[in-house]
C-alpha cells in the first residue's frame, strides 16, 4: 500500500514566474474532487497542456466516476509546456498531480488518455517527467500500473510497449473494475506479472505484454498479435448499455484560466450510424444511445447552476440527429429566455432541419455555420457514403443566408479513395457556387459581411473502418492537389485552408503501423519530439531520422494498401463492428453504392448490437 504524500507544490512555485502561463500549474479550481481517506490513488493525465485537456469530456467523466468509488481517490495531470518541462528537468522536479502536487510516480495507477495519434510522444514525455520507466517491460514492483484509453486505441500497437494495460471502448464501468481489481490484488501482495495477467481477464482490457508479435511470410506487413497465457484472442470494446443512467453533468471543475472550450458541455447522445466510411468514431462509438429530453433539460439547468457558465454546448458526433432535438431546443429556449445564456451545437446537418436547429440556438446572434460535404463530387460522396447531395448543400446554405447568417465554412477531405483531379476542382466549384449563392440571397447593402471558407484535411486511413485497407495518398501528391485546389478557386473572396501534409503523413503511419513503429516513436521523442499536434513544435525531420535508425520507411507504412485477407496489426482489437461488414462496405465503396443509416431504416448488419448485446436506443417520443 502506498503511503500518502505531502504536497510538493513548493518545488514548482519558484518556477512559475519563469514560464509563459503559470495558471497551468496551480490548483485551487472550484469543484475539484478527491477522497483524502482513500487508500488507492489514480492520476488521470491528458497528454496536452491544461487549457486543452481540462474541457475533455472523457477525463471529466472518469474523474467523477472514480471519485465516487469507495476507497479510490482520483487526481488529474497535464503535460507541462516545453518551458516548464525544461525548467522541471533542470531543477529535478518530477511531474506532479494537479490537486495534491504529489509525484505522479507515487500513485497506484496512472491513466493516460489518447485522444489522437499525434499525442504519442507526449505519452513518453509524461512518463519521463514522472520518473516512470518508458517501457512496460522495464517497470518494477514499485512502479504504478500504466493504463491507457480513449478514442485512438483501436490500433494500439505502435505505442503498446509503453503501456501496461489498454482499456478498449467506454470507461465508465470498465476503469473502476480495473482499479478495484488492481486494488484487491495489490492488497493481497500479488506480484506485477500476476496483476497484469488478472487484468487481461476483465472484458475490454488489452495487456500487450501477453501477446507475441508474429512476423514473416503470411503474417502481414507489420506482423500481428498472437495471445499467450490464456489471454483473449480478440479484445472486444466495452460499451455502456444504459447510457441514460450515466451522469449527464460530470463536469464539476471551473478553472481560473481561459480554456480552448470554455463552456458547459452536455453529451446528449452517444454513437452515430450514418456510416461514413472514412469515419473511425462513427464505427467505434456504435450503437446510438440517446438521453431523454427531460434528462437533457434538467442536466443543462443543473450544470449551469453548478458552474456559472454563460454557454452550454449539446455535444455528440451529430447532435441534430437526436430524435427529440426540436423539443429539447424549444424547451431550453423557454427555460433560458432573458438569461443571456447561449446554447450551441457543434455542427449542422446539410438539410433544412439542420438550419432550423441552428436558428433555434442562434437567436439574434448569428455567427458562422459549418457544413461538411467532405467531397466535391457526388461520385466521391457516394464512395465515402456521405449520403448528401449538391442540392442538399444548396438548400442548406440558401436557407442559412436567407435566415441571416453571413459566414459559412465548408469542410472537405483530400486524398479519399478514388479521388481524381476533377474531384479537387469540384471542391473549388462548390465553394465558388456557395459564395455566388450568398451574393444572390443577401441584400445588396449587407454583402460586405459575406464570408465563405474552405477547410480541407487529408484523408487518414483508420483502423475499424471500411477504408482501413487503403493506403494514404503520397504526401508529395497531396501537396500538388492542395495547390490545384488553391488555383481552382476563381473567387478571391473564398478563403482556402488545408492541413499540413507532413503531419498527415505521420498520423497515417501511427494509424496503420504495428508494434514495429514503437522504436520510431521512442527515437523521435529522444530527438526532441513533443507536442507534435502543435504546428510550431512539429518537425518531420526528427521522425525521419528515427525511422531511418529503426529501418522503417514512413511513406511505405502510410501508403501501402493492405490486402483484404492480410492479417492487420489490430486484428485482435474489436469495436464490435464485424470485419465482414467492413469488407462489404469497402466493396460497396468501390462500386459507389451507398448504405443507409440503420437508426432511420432497418439493420444494415454491422454486427455491433448482437456482439455487444446493446441495441440502438432512441429517446423517441419520451419526454
Amino acid at each position: 500500500m502506498r503511503m500518502p504524500y505531502e504536497s510538493r507544490f513548493a518545488e514548482i512555485e519558484p518556477l512559475l514566474a519563469r514560464v509563459e502561463k503559470p495558471s497551468r500549474y496551480i490548483d485551487h479550481e472550484w469543484g475539484t474532487l478527491t477522497n483524502a481517506e482513500a487508500d488507492y490513488r489514480v492520476c488521470l493525465i491528458y497528454p496536452d497542456v491544461y487549457e486543452v485537456g481540462l474541457p475533455n469530456q472523457g477525463i471529466a467523466i472518469l474523474y467523477s466516476v472514480l471519485n465516487k468509488q469507495e476507497g479510490i481517490s482520483c487526481e488529474r495531470g497535464y503535460v507541462p509546456w516545453v518551458d516548464m518541462a525544461d525548467l522541471m528537468r533542470e531543477a529535478g522536479v518530477p511531474l506532479l498531480s494537479l490537486e495534491g502536487a504529489a509525484p505522479v510516480a507515487s500513485f497506484d495507477a496512472v491513466g493516460l488518455h489518447i485522444p489522437h495519434e499525434m499525442a504519442v510522444t507526449n505519452l513518453l514525455e509524461t512518463l519521463d517527467l514522472a520518473g516512470i520507466p518508458l517501457l512496460s517491460a522495464d517497470r518494477g514492483e514499485d512502479d504504478p500500473i500504466v493504463l491507457a484509453g480513449g478514442p485512438s486505441v483501436y490500433n494500439p500497437e505502435p505505442y503498446a510497449p509503453f503501456i501496461d494495460a489498454i482499456l478498449i471502448g467506454e470507461g465508465e464501468e470498465h476503469l473502476p473494475e480495473v482499479c478495484q481489481a488492481h486494488r484487491r490484488l495489490r492488497d493481497a501482495g500479488a506480484p506485477r506479472a500476476e496483476i497484469l495477467r488478472a487484468l487481461a481477464d476483465i472484458p475490454g482490457t488489452y495487456v500487450p505484454s501477453l501477446y507475441d508479435i508474429v512476423v514473416g511470410e503470411g503474417a502481414g506487413a507489420h506482423g500481428h498479435a498472437v495471445p499467450r497465457d490464456g489471454a483473449p484472442a480478440v479484445v472486444h470494446k466495452r460499451v455502456v448499455a444504459d447510457f441514460g443512467a450515466t451522469d449527464p453533468v460530470p463536469q464539476s471543475i471551473v478553472p481560473y484560466a481561459q480554456l480552448v472550450h470554455d463552456r458547459l458541455s452536455i453529451e446528449v447522445l452517444r454513437g452515430c450510424a450514418r456510416g461514413c466510411r472514412f469515419c473511425q468514431a462513427g464505427m467505434t462509438y456504435r450503437p446510438v444511445r440517446e438521453r431523454t429530453s427531460d434528462q437533457i433539460v434538467s442536466a443543462v439547468v443543473a450544470g449551469l447552476e453548478r458552474t456559472g457558465y454563460d454557454e452550454v454546448s449539446l455535444t455528440s458526433l451529430s447532435t441534430t440527429d437526436h430524435s427529440c432535438c426540436t423539443a429539447v431546443l424549444d424547451r431550453l429556449n423557454r427555460r433560458l429566455e432573458d438569461t443571456g445564456i447561449r446554447v450551441s451545437i457543434p455542427s449542422q446537418r446539410l438539410d433544412s432541419f439542420g438550419i432550423d436547429m441552428a436558428a433555434r440556438v442562434a437567436g439574434e446572434k448569428k455567427g458562422g455555420l459549418t457544413f461538411a460535404p467532405e467531397a466535391g463530387s457526388q461520385r466521391l460522396r457516394d464512395i465515402i457514403n456521405k449520403n448528401v447531395t449538391e442540392d442538399d448543400l444548396e438548400r442548406a446554405t440558401r436557407a442559412a443566408f436567407e435566415a441571416g447568417w453571413r459566414r459559412c465554412k465548408l469542410y472537405f477531405m483530400m486524398g479519399l479513395p478514388g479521388e481524381t483531379d476533377e474531384d479537387i476542382v469540384a471542391i473549388a466549384e462548390l465553394a465558388d457556387r456557395t459564395y455566388e449563392l450568398a451574393r444572390e440571397v443577401v441584400p445588396k447593402g449587407q454583402r460586405g459581411g459575406i464570408s465563405v471558407s474552405v477547410s480541407c484535411s487529408v484523408f487518414i486511413p483508420k483502423a475499424s473502418t471500411p477504408f482501413q485497407w487503403c493506403g494514404q495518398t503520397p504526401d508529395e501528391e497531396v501537396k500538388r492537389r492542395q495547390q490545384l485546389l488553391i488555383h481552382s478557386v476563381r473567387n478571391r473572396a473564398v478563403r482556402v485552408h488545408y492541413h499540413d501534409a507532413d503531419t498527415s503523413l505521420l498520423e497515417a503511419v501511427l494509424s496503420r503501423g504495428g508494434r514495429d513503429i514503437a522504436p520510431v516513436i521512442l527515437g523521435a521523442w529522444r530527438r526532441g519530439a513533443r507536442f507534435d499536434a502543435w504546428t510550431e513544435q512539429f518537425d518531420l525531420a526528427r521522425w525521419e531520422e528515427a525511422a531511418a535508425e529503426a529501418g522503417i520507411d514512413l511513406r511505405a507504412v502510410a501508403g501501402t494498401p493492405y490486402g483484404l485477407d492480410e492479417p492487420l496489426p489490430w486484428n485482435h482489437i474489436s469495436s464490435g463492428v464485424s470485419k465482414g461488414y467492413l469488407a462489404r462496405e469497402y466493396r460497396r465503396a468501390l462500386d459507389g453504392i451507398t448504405t443507409p443509416d440503420c437508426s432511420r431504416t432497418s439493420c444494415t448488419g454491422c454486427g455491433v448490437c448482437p456482439t455487444l448485446h446493446v441495441d440502438n436506443i432512441l429517446a423517441g417520443d419520451r419526454k
